[in-house]
């Protein structure tokens, strides 16, 4: 039978991680003490958070919105006006906005983004994985930015975010997606010197490939040996350290 645990505090205070130190700071606190609440990261920077139990552990179904307070005013925020989507794994990001160019060697707002340049930082962030990438950018202005060509990235929507001396603008979804693999060609056959063997295709940059191995031409004896690695965009190589033990080999890559 269940019920509430007496051990069980609780705190409307607040804490703001930072991965680069390890550190937990105390900031500003909620407006209502609650647990086992939700929280849903918003564009703007801002959390809601709702739901939960209050201080007498009954269920609310009041919401609120958590500015954590960065410290940087509104208007400094860098604004993007015009964001491609979907993006073509493949080809650069162009944006267009407002307030792109930074101050050299300024910095605020979130120290782990600060640029020792007026060069803006821009990161895609996958919200079906959270794995975060920083472009490096081929030109930018004052109300323009295009990136280098953008490779190994997940598929899916993202949240592009402008940080202009550590000061975020407000995020915009963009949908990654890659288009239809073309029928792959198998290149540059190499024996490498410790006995294992490798091969080189181009194809659709952001495609992905499985390679499998047969030690005849038939296809069910196939073996699935791993995932073909994307070395640039469009350019996929794969190693078969395997092959130290067989002689002979047949090979054929497949895309899902």
């Amino acid at each position: 039978m269940g019920g509430v645990d007496p051990n069980q505090i609780v705190l409307s205070s607040a804490e703001i991680f930072d991965p680069a130190t390890g550190k937990w700071t105390l900031t500003a606190p909620l407006a209502l003490a609650r647990v086992s609440f939700i929280t849903a990261l918003l564009p703007n920077g801002k959390i809601l958070v709702a739901g939960g139990q209050d201080t007498n552990f009954l269920v609310t179904a009041t919401s609120e919105l958590y500015d954590i307070g960065l410290g940087f005013a509104e208007s400094s925020r860098p604004q993007m006006t015009t964001v491609p989507s979907p993006l073509i794994l493949g080809n650069s990001l162009s944006l267009t906005g407002s307030k792109f160019r930074g101050v050299s060697e300024a910095s605020g707002g979130n120290g782990t983004q600060n640029s020792p340049s007026d060069c803006p930082v821009v990161q895609l962030r996958s919200i079906g994985d959270g794995r975060v990438l920083s472009l490096s950018s081929t030109n930018w202005q004052t109300n323009s930015y295009t990136s280098l060509p953008i490779a190994n990235f997940p598929l899916g929507h993202a949240l592009a975010t402008m940080f202009v001396n550590g000061i975020p603008s407000e995020s915009r979804d963009i949908l990654v997606f890659t288009p239809p693999a073309t029928p792959p060609v198998l290149t540059n056959p190499t024996k490498l010197s410790n006995g294992s063997f490798r091969f080189d295709f181009t194809n659709t940059p952001g495609a992905i490939f499985t390679a499998l191995a047969s030690t005849a031409l038939s296809p069910d004896t196939q073996t699935v040996l791993g995932d073909v690695k994307e070395i640039s965009p469009g350019q996929f190589q794969f190693t078969d350290s395997g092959a130290t033990n067989h002689p002979q080999r047949f090979y054929r890559v497949r895309s899902p």
